[in-house]
């Protein structure tokens, strides 16, 4: 577990900065910043504004935190809204940057360029994994597999001693308890990998639900906004069941599921099981992927972020530091803080290939 003052002291940072995040930005960069060298030696000055994603955002608020350590000039805010309202806000143009765990399709990246008047970028800069997680301790480890899981969010399984359940956990105690599955109010990139991993799993779920940041949920489940919130209503509600971020379970203490995965292991969501599950991604040079088919070591619900920008239209100051934050994301130091969260940083070569597009970022200009 983390020091706990540690973390404080970096979320009351970030939180700080968050405020004056209010006004949002212009989507044209135009902070009133200038490139005189500051305090820290560094010449980045100004601030800029990005929102979107709550999957990174334990992550995003330690890196923001360290990277401005020696940056006294420079502002990173991050609105943690759903991936769902950060696309907008970035393709609408009032935000400097947009994250999302569902990249840009063709079609979306389209309407980006009709917007800016040039073209959008999009790569990945960490992988997670999303946790099933319980509000009765006693359940923690327990299997699920695919089709249970969507048995539970369609209500076919209602209750934790279901057959299904006990013909995967023979050595459990099942507690006679409704179960009350919870889910993201919001427009989610967590809800999209979670439903994309049973959209390609479970055929049943195909035709009834599909895939996506929102979804149509069947009746007598709740939803929470943010994973934050989703958190708190699998804590406040007895018989609690729902899909967070696993840094999010890790930081509460939520006991989670190990879920069965393609070769029919039941796998925990740690960092070695969603650092194995990564490493089985094919990754085009357009960056639009999902992780599909996890077996061997590798936990099976395990998404990416993607961090959305452009390549024109910000000033000079706004485009460093956005490029400059990117890129520290890419170092030693980054993937150490993104290590202690659970998230599996990106390998030496797709770190290569994501810095050609972070070097793209205002090449029109």
């Amino acid at each position: 577990m983390r020091n706990w003052r540690a973390k404080t002291a970096a979320v009351v940072a970030v939180s700080a900065l968050a405020l004056t995040a209010c006004g949002g930005g212009d989507g044209n960069g135009d902070n009133g910043g200038d490139s005189t060298t500051n305090e820290g030696g560094s010449s980045l000055s100004g601030t800029v504004t990005g929102a979107g994603a709550s999957f990174p955002a334990t992550v995003f608020q330690d890196w923001i935190a360290a990277y401005q350590g020696d940056k006294s000039g420079v502002t990173v805010n991050y609105q943690s809204v759903g991936s769902g309202t950060g696309v907008e806000q970035f393709i609408g143009q009032s935000i400097d940057f947009g994250s999302s765990e569902e990249y840009l399709s063709d079609e979306a990246l389209a309407e980006a360029e009709a917007a800016r008047g040039c073209p959008a970028v999009q790569f990945p800069v960490v992988f997670g994994s999303v946790a099933i997680a319980f509000n009765d301790a006693s359940l923690d480890g327990l299997v699920l597999s695919p089709e249970v899981i969507a048995g539970i969010y369609s209500r076919d399984i209602t209750n934790y001693n279901d057959p299904a359940i006990a013909e995967l956990n023979p050595d459990f105690d099942l507690p006679d308890q409704d179960i009350l599955p919870v889910h993201r109010s919001d427009s989610s990139g967590t809800t999209f990998v979670f439903s994309h991993y049973l959209n390609t799993e479970v055929p049943a779920w195909a035709d009834a639900y599909g895939e996506g940041k929102e979804i149509e949920w069947s009746g007598d489940t709740i939803g929470g906004e943010g994973n934050e919130g989703v958190s708190q209503q699998i804590s406040q509600n007895p018989g609690g069941l729902g899909y967070v971020n696993q840094s999010y379970a890790l930081e509460l203490g939520l006991p989670t599921a190990q879920v069965v995965n393609a070769d029919g292991n039941p796998v925990a969501p740690t960092l070695e099981a969603t650092t194995a599950a990564s490493e089985e991604a094919e990754i085009p040079d357009t960056f639009q992927f999902t992780i599909n088919g996890v077996g061997g070591d590798g936990y099976p619900i395990a998404g990416t972020n993607f961090i959305l920008a452009y390549t024109c239209g910000y000033d000079d100051a706004t485009a460093d530091i956005i490029k400059d934050f990117w890129s520290w994301t890419l170092t030693e130091d980054a993937d150490a803080l993104a290590l202690e969260l659970g998230y599996a940083p990106l390998g030496a070569d797709l770190k290569e290939r994501v810095q050609a597009q972070i070097d793209l970022i205002n090449s029109e200009a």
